[in-house]
Protein backbone atom coordinates (compact mmCIF):
# COMPACT_ATOMS: atom_id res chain seq x y z
CA UNK A 1 0.00 0.00 0.00
CA UNK A 2 1.46 3.64 -0.62
CA UNK A 3 2.51 5.57 1.71
CA UNK A 4 0.17 8.48 1.13
CA UNK A 5 -2.93 5.51 1.39
CA UNK A 6 -1.76 4.42 4.60
CA UNK A 7 -1.48 7.82 6.39
CA UNK A 8 -4.68 8.31 4.97
CA UNK A 9 -6.28 5.11 6.81
CA UNK A 10 -4.62 5.95 9.89
CA UNK A 11 -6.09 9.28 10.21
CA UNK A 12 -9.45 8.30 9.00
CA UNK A 13 -8.91 5.23 11.78
CA UNK A 14 -8.49 8.09 14.49
CA UNK A 15 -11.22 10.43 12.95
CA UNK A 16 -13.75 7.27 13.31
CA UNK A 17 -12.47 6.09 16.50
CA UNK A 18 -13.04 9.42 17.69
CA UNK A 19 -16.40 9.76 16.43
CA UNK A 20 -17.42 6.82 17.79
CA UNK A 21 -16.29 8.05 21.50
CA UNK A 22 -18.03 11.13 20.93
CA UNK A 23 -21.58 9.87 19.83
CA UNK A 24 -21.27 7.46 23.32
CA UNK A 25 -20.64 10.41 24.95
CA UNK A 26 -23.69 12.26 23.45
CA UNK A 27 -25.97 9.06 23.97
CA UNK A 28 -25.68 9.56 27.86
CA UNK A 29 -26.66 12.87 27.63
CA UNK A 30 -29.20 12.47 25.36
CA UNK A 31 -30.85 9.59 28.31
CA UNK A 32 -29.79 12.00 30.94
CA UNK A 33 -32.35 14.19 29.27
CA UNK A 34 -35.11 12.35 29.12
CA UNK A 35 -34.09 12.10 24.98
CA UNK A 36 -33.69 7.96 24.91
CA UNK A 37 -34.74 7.44 21.30
CA UNK A 38 -31.81 10.27 20.61
CA UNK A 39 -29.24 8.45 22.67
CA UNK A 40 -29.93 4.94 21.07
CA UNK A 41 -29.22 7.33 17.60
CA UNK A 42 -26.26 8.01 18.83
CA UNK A 43 -25.50 4.64 20.43
CA UNK A 44 -26.32 3.54 17.06
CA UNK A 45 -24.06 5.52 14.85
CA UNK A 46 -21.41 5.09 17.38
CA UNK A 47 -21.45 1.23 16.66
CA UNK A 48 -21.49 2.00 13.15
CA UNK A 49 -18.07 4.22 13.32
CA UNK A 50 -16.37 1.17 15.57
CA UNK A 51 -17.12 -0.95 12.29
CA UNK A 52 -15.72 1.44 10.28
CA UNK A 53 -12.58 2.18 12.13
CA UNK A 54 -12.15 -1.67 12.45
CA UNK A 55 -12.40 -2.13 8.26
CA UNK A 56 -9.62 0.59 8.45
CA UNK A 57 -7.63 -0.90 11.17
CA UNK A 58 -7.50 -4.15 9.50
CA UNK A 59 -6.57 -2.63 6.24
CA UNK A 60 -3.54 -1.12 7.79
CA UNK A 61 -2.65 -3.22 10.64
CA UNK A 62 -4.30 -6.09 10.64
CA UNK A 63 -5.05 -8.03 13.77
CA UNK A 64 -2.61 -10.26 14.93
CA UNK A 65 -2.92 -13.62 17.28
CA UNK A 66 -3.61 -12.91 21.11
CA UNK A 67 -0.21 -12.53 22.08
CA UNK A 68 0.65 -10.52 19.30
CA UNK A 69 -2.31 -8.07 20.31
CA UNK A 70 -1.08 -8.02 23.93
CA UNK A 71 2.09 -6.94 23.05
CA UNK A 72 0.98 -4.46 21.18
CA UNK A 73 -1.59 -3.34 24.17
CA UNK A 74 1.42 -3.20 26.33
CA UNK A 75 3.73 -1.47 24.37
CA UNK A 76 0.61 1.18 23.81
CA UNK A 77 0.17 1.74 27.24
CA UNK A 78 3.67 1.69 28.11
CA UNK A 79 4.26 4.89 25.87
CA UNK A 80 1.41 6.33 27.43
CA UNK A 81 2.15 6.25 30.85
CA UNK A 82 6.11 6.34 30.04
CA UNK A 83 6.54 8.75 27.49
CA UNK A 84 3.40 10.76 26.00
CA UNK A 85 1.49 11.36 29.66
CA UNK A 86 4.39 12.83 31.16
CA UNK A 87 5.62 14.77 28.82
CA UNK A 88 1.82 16.61 28.74
CA UNK A 89 2.13 17.19 31.94
CA UNK A 90 5.46 18.58 32.22
CA UNK A 91 4.23 20.94 29.11
CA UNK A 92 0.89 21.71 31.02
CA UNK A 93 3.37 22.54 34.10
CA UNK A 94 5.30 24.86 31.98
CA UNK A 95 1.85 26.93 29.98
CA UNK A 96 0.68 27.37 34.19
CA UNK A 97 -2.11 24.61 33.79
CA UNK A 98 -1.63 22.80 36.90
CA UNK A 99 -4.76 21.09 37.01
CA UNK A 100 -4.31 19.53 33.34
CA UNK A 101 -0.51 18.30 34.16
CA UNK A 102 -2.25 16.56 37.36
CA UNK A 103 -4.99 14.99 35.14
CA UNK A 104 -2.24 13.66 32.51
CA UNK A 105 -0.02 12.08 35.46
CA UNK A 106 -3.34 10.44 37.04
CA UNK A 107 -3.82 9.30 33.86
CA UNK A 108 -0.56 7.93 33.52
CA UNK A 109 -0.95 5.68 36.48
CA UNK A 110 -4.02 4.52 35.35
CA UNK A 111 -1.88 3.43 32.28
CA UNK A 112 1.03 2.00 34.08
CA UNK A 113 -1.83 -0.36 35.59
CA UNK A 114 -3.20 -1.38 31.99
CA UNK A 115 0.52 -1.91 30.93
CA UNK A 116 1.12 -4.19 34.23
CA UNK A 117 -2.46 -6.35 33.35
CA UNK A 118 -1.03 -6.98 30.02
CA UNK A 119 1.96 -7.68 31.08
CA UNK A 120 0.92 -10.73 33.01
CA UNK A 121 -1.91 -11.36 30.41
CA UNK A 122 0.15 -12.07 28.09
CA UNK A 123 3.07 -13.61 30.06
CA UNK A 124 0.12 -16.37 30.80
CA UNK A 125 -0.43 -16.76 26.95
CA UNK A 126 3.39 -17.29 25.94
CA UNK A 127 3.51 -19.58 29.07
CA UNK A 128 0.15 -21.52 28.64
CA UNK A 129 -1.16 -20.98 31.23
CA UNK A 130 -4.60 -21.14 33.21
CA UNK A 131 -6.12 -17.98 34.73
CA UNK A 132 -5.21 -17.92 38.49
CA UNK A 133 -6.06 -14.83 40.94
CA UNK A 134 -3.88 -14.23 43.87
CA UNK A 135 -6.51 -14.46 46.05
CA UNK A 136 -9.55 -15.86 45.92
CA UNK A 137 -12.10 -14.50 43.15
CA UNK A 138 -15.54 -15.12 42.23
CA UNK A 139 -15.19 -16.82 39.03
CA UNK A 140 -18.28 -17.32 37.16
CA UNK A 141 -19.18 -19.46 33.57
CA UNK A 142 -20.48 -17.06 31.13
CA UNK A 143 -22.60 -19.63 29.01
CA UNK A 144 -24.59 -20.48 32.37
CA UNK A 145 -23.92 -18.44 35.26
CA UNK A 146 -22.32 -21.07 37.80
CA UNK A 147 -20.48 -19.15 40.46
CA UNK A 148 -17.27 -20.49 41.94
CA UNK A 149 -14.73 -19.18 44.71
CA UNK A 150 -11.22 -20.13 44.71
CA UNK A 151 -7.89 -19.05 43.28
CA UNK A 152 -8.26 -20.35 39.75
CA UNK A 153 -11.69 -21.93 37.45
CA UNK A 154 -12.91 -25.48 37.67
CA UNK A 155 -11.43 -27.32 34.75
CA UNK A 156 -15.57 -28.12 34.00
CA UNK A 157 -18.61 -26.46 34.99
CA UNK A 158 -20.44 -28.39 37.11
CA UNK A 159 -24.08 -27.05 35.87
CA UNK A 160 -22.84 -26.39 31.69
CA UNK A 161 -20.33 -28.71 31.74
CA UNK A 162 -18.40 -26.40 29.31
CA UNK A 163 -14.61 -25.94 30.07
CA UNK A 164 -12.43 -23.46 32.20
CA UNK A 165 -11.80 -21.24 29.47
CA UNK A 166 -15.62 -19.65 30.03
CA UNK A 167 -15.14 -19.03 33.70
CA UNK A 168 -14.42 -14.95 33.88
CA UNK A 169 -13.05 -13.69 37.89
CA UNK A 170 -15.85 -11.09 39.03
CA UNK A 171 -13.23 -9.25 40.74
CA UNK A 172 -10.41 -6.90 39.25
CA UNK A 173 -7.96 -9.69 39.22
CA UNK A 174 -5.55 -8.60 36.78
Amino acid sequence: MNQKTIENAKAAFAGESQARNKYTFFAKVARSEGLHWLGDIFEETADHEKKHAEILFRMVNGLGSSEENLQAALDGENYEHESMYPKFAAEAREEGEPEAAKLFEELAKVEEAHAKRFAALLEMVVEQRRAETKGAATWRCKVCGYVHLDTKPLEVCPLCKHSYEHYRPEMEAF
